[in-house]
């Protein structure tokens, strides 16, 4: 009995986050490096990683609003314009996506691999 229940929950997990992520694909494009660069000078450009890992670099022109501050600061960016997100490897700007869709963007573009996968203009703290 207990094996079925860690089997249905385990299920349930799988099931959610399959959800998510067609979800997050829905909500937002991703780009590569070139359609990124082509796009993000006309747009909002967030760095959704957190501030330490801001500082150690990033997109020149990005503004870092993290994660774990969205839900917090998203009044700070405006549903009129196109929102470009990148993080480290493209994870936490498809949890981005999720909030900032419920607060009324529909533009909204991610960097396909993150900043990881960058290889443009980067400013890093000296």
């Amino acid at each position: 009995m207990s094996n079925m229940i860690v089997l249905i929950i385990f299920a349930a997990f799988i099931i959610y986050m399959i959800a998510s992520y067609v979800y997050q694909q829905r909500i937002m494009k991703t780009l590569t490096e070139e359609e990124f660069r082509a796009g993000y000078r006309k747009a909002q450009l967030i760095d959704v990683r957190e501030p330490n890992e801001f500082e150690g670099g990033h997109i020149l022109g990005a503004r870092n609003i993290p994660l774990s501050q969205l839900k917090q600061r998203k009044n700070e960016i405006r549903t009129d314009k196109p929102v470009y997100l990148y993080c480290q490897n493209s994870v936490r700007s498809g949890r981005a996506a999720q909030t900032l869709r419920k607060n009324g963007c529909t533009e909204i573009y991610n960097l396909k691999g993150g900043f990881k996968k960058w290889g443009g203009k980067i400013k890093a703290k000296k």
